[in-house]
């Protein structure tokens, strides 16, 4: 009787080891696929997209392009959400100051990436020349309610004293995945 109980222990224990071996697996394999671009390509992606937009925005479109492009904009929305696991919830902006070629917006954001809330505050300050759009954030503010997490205020120390608010986001979304499996491996032996 000893025997199948620890028979059933050592099948349970088995099961997930191969468990974790294949999330590990699977961790990696996306953490391959996020490395081939790089924050230059990233940024230079969103400054074609902006000045593809600002052309757009000069012409007039009739009511239903301005709807595909909603649609796709959603579309496109909805799967960056899925694939990195990050939801926002809430978003609002404040313009604070606009001359010429200054504009200055603070920004708050809302959500949670897996199963960890989290709360954004930042200014971005846009600066005009007559051939590019240059913007930089400035007074982060990271707010995490962490109590189950206590490494994190640290990270998000050294993210608001850097200003770095995309390389929060990889981490943020990398950490939440791990915690998720950890939940996930301590439900095991519950």
């Amino acid at each position: 009787m000893e025997e199948n109980v620890y028979e059933v222990y050592e099948d349970e224990i088995r099961s997930l080891e191969e468990e974790i071996q294949m999330l590990t697996e699977k961790y990696e394999d996306r953490q391959q696929e996020s490395a081939f671009y790089s924050d230059e390509e990233i940024l230079a992606s969103i400054k074609s997209f902006q000045r593809e937009f600002q052309g757009e925005s000069k012409e007039r479109e009739s009511s239903s392009d301005l709807k595909a492009q909603l649609e796709s904009l959603e579309t496109d929305l909805s799967f960056l959400m899925k694939f990195t696991g990050v939801w926002f919830t809430r978003h609002s902006k404040k313009t604070v100051e606009k001359t010429g070629s200054r504009t200055i917006q603070k920004h708050r954001l809302e959500g949670n990436c897996h199963s960890l809330p989290f709360q954004v505050e930042f200014q971005l300050l846009e600066i005009k020349n007559k051939e590019s759009v240059s913007a930089v954030i400035t007074d982060l503010n990271i707010i995490m309610e962490s109590r189950e997490y206590s490494g994190v205020s640290k990270f998000v120390s050294s993210i608001e004293e850097h200003g770095n608010l995309l390389q929060f986001f990889r981490s943020l979304s990398s950490y939440a995945q791990w915690c998720e499996h950890r939940r996930c491996t301590f439900l095991h032996f519950k």
